[in-house]
């Protein structure tokens, strides 16, 4: 396997800058108003319940509008990623429009000695993270290490089926790519990102891995933690598949043609064992 880490950062880093200064993340709305909450969170806020006194982590943060988010509802937050640039943007995003957020520079699987052995109340990441990943039975490891007995991890992701379609040159949708994870990545080339934005970018290739929703459950199960709730969704926040997808709300998009024979998105969630 190739350095996936430093060829995943470079894309990251570079696309940073563009993401906030874009309208789809909403910075403005941040700053203007001191209740404004993310639309990723707001759509978690049925499932994630109560979290004022909570001390959370948000896993993959980019440039935290979720992680602010988060800490907006009562929780005292702290977001880690590996991208720099990234997290300079979350910084100066929670310095303009608080509450304050700790940011850490850190690869998931070392967030344990990033954040100096701390334990949590609450273990937060959200859609589009894992995938950049290729080991999930060590992030659930390391999610399992950064909670405290009884501590909650929370994550709302793609769905497998989801990342494993594409679409056809007849203009069917297929099932593609891997379901399951594999040791080599899929490699992409895209000079774009998912945001609005003229921006043209040179680091342009990603490494990333998808994973099954049994081989998520049991890493979970396996690292020492009970499920206590697993639900499929019938959208994603954004169109994943270009021209075959309607909005049905703000921020949520569905397959126009009988949505129900797709999971969209799941949401998972676990305790760590008390022994």
């Amino acid at each position: 396997m190739s350095d996936y880490r430093a060829v995943n950062q470079a894309n990251w880093d570079e696309r940073a800058q563009a993401h906030a200064a874009s309208a789809d993340y909403h910075f403005a709305d941040f700053v203007a108003d001191p209740a404004y909450l993310s639309a990723v969170v707001q759509f978690d806020r049925p499932l994630l319940g109560d979290i004022a006194g909570l001390r959370g982590v948000h896993l993959q943060c980019h440039i935290g509008t979720d992680t602010l988010s988060l800490a907006r509802l009562g929780a005292t937050m702290t977001g880690l990623d590996f991208s720099a640039r990234s997290l300079d943007q979350a910084r100066r995003l929670a310095e303009q429009a608080g509450p304050p957020v700790e940011y850490v520079e850190s690869d998931v699987y070392q967030a344990v000695d990033a954040l100096g052995g701390t334990t949590f109340d609450l273990v937060y990441t959200g859609v589009g993270a894992i995938g950049w990943l290729p080991d999930i039975r060590r992030w659930a490891q390391t999610v399992a290490a950064l909670l405290r007995p009884g501590g909650r991890l929370f994550i709302r992701e793609g769905h497998p089926v989801l990342w494993a379609l594409d679409e056809r040159d007849d203009d069917l949708i297929a099932l593609e790519f891997p379901y399951f994870e594999q040791v080599e990545p899929l490699i992409w080339n895209d000079g774009g990102t998912y945001v609005a934005t003229d921006t043209e970018f040179t680091h342009t290739t990603t490494h990333e891995w998808n994973h099954g929703l049994g081989e998520i459950v049991t890493a979970v199960l396996d690292a020492g933690m009970t499920i206590t709730g697993l639900v499929e969704h019938r959208s994603v926040p954004w169109e994943a598949l270009r021209g075959k997808m309607k909005l049905v709300g703000p921020h949520e998009w569905q397959l126009s043609d009988r949505p129900e024979r797709l999971p969209h998105s799941y949401t998972l969630q676990a305790t760590r064992n008390v022994v």
